[in-house]
């Protein structure tokens, strides 16, 4: 199915110089933030007390943070499922679970006598120290497990390219939550789990074409074929992206403040995964020296023959 036809094939590799410049001005920028700013943990790894509240209205999640905030509580608070429903993430303090959570009932009382408190929970820092490792320790295996599979399926040079474009994708998503301070929780961690699978598919995708063209064109150039493979799949890269786009943002727009950075983790996978995969990976793929024959191995004539002395 091709809704977009397009009949004359775009330059791609012509921008190559420019596109893999800014990608890697951008990957060192995200790797400078992850070192300099380091990650906004959220309780999930670093432990705490998490309390669900609900009230009679839709409840102000601003007016709360500053009245904890002014008692000296520092918290993050957030809407869950509906506007009545709020969940409250607390760091690990010197003062036990209990004493925390009804300190923070008292104060939410005050506020608003509608409030009730659905439920507590207590994350403890061992707790979330192995989430945190368990949770790195998936993030290494699902990306060894890509890089096996990139190794197997193409010639080295495509699949290094491959590799290359991946983690690009990855260290782009850490990076700006990094920058920005962001808070990461298992959430986040599931994204950019996902955003490692979205984007390998798509860097699939135009590097078969790629190879399916060099046995096709077989008098064209190695930058004719990359830019035919490219606008021969654009088609389906706007179909795919934008309706998964679609999806993404309404979770985004829609699917509260528990799932807003999940949504925003995929987002930017998303679209980094699309120009990785045909600006990165392409001409990366073009500078280590990619030809018909890494390809397409001439096979000698006789090969197959006994050898007699």
């Amino acid at each position: 199915m091709e809704f977009f036809r397009i009949k004359h094939d775009i330059p791609f590799m012509s921008y190559g110089r420019l596109t893999t410049t800014i990608s890697l001005v951008t990957f060192i920028i995200a790797v400078a933030a992850i070192a300099i700013r380091g990650l906004n943990l959220g309780v999930d790894f670093t432990g705490g007390t998490v309390m669900e509240v609900t009230y009679a209205q839709p409840a102000n999640v601003d007016s709360i943070r500053d009245a904890l905030a002014g008692e000296g509580m520092e918290a993050a608070v957030q809407h869950i499922g509906t506007t009545r429903d709020v969940l409250i993430r607390l760091p690990v303090g010197e003062a036990s679970s209990d004493k925390v959570s009804a300190e923070v009932f008292e104060v939410l009382k005050a506020q608003d006598a509608t409030a009730d408190l659905k439920r507590v929970e207590f994350v403890g820092p061992q707790v979330g120290k192995e989430l945190y490792e368990s949770g790195g320790l998936a993030l290494l295996l699902v990306a060894g497990g890509i890089i096996i599979y990139l190794s197997l399926r193409f010639e080295w040079r495509l699949a290094v390219a491959a590799v290359i474009a991946n983690m690009h994708d990855v260290v782009i998503v850490v990076g700006m939550f990094a920058l920005f301070q962001w808070e990461v929780d298992l959430t986040v961690l599931a994204a950019i789990l996902a955003v490692l699978g979205y984007s390998v598919n798509e860097s699939v995708v135009v590097f078969d074409r790629v190879r399916e063209n060099f046995r096709k064109m077989r008098k064209a150039s190695v930058t004719t074929v990359i830019d035919n493979a490219i606008t021969r799949t654009m088609s389906r890269t706007i179909i795919t992206h934008f309706s998964t786009e679609l999806a993404v943002l309404s979770v985004f727009f829609f699917g509260g403040e528990a799932l807003h950075n999940f949504a925003l983790a995929l987002t930017i996978g998303i679209v980094f995964g699309i120009y990785s995969s045909v600006l990165v990976a392409s001409p990366i793929a073009m500078y280590l020296g990619v030809s018909r024959e890494n390809l397409m191995p001439v096979e000698k004539e006789g090969a197959d023959l006994p050898q007699h002395p």
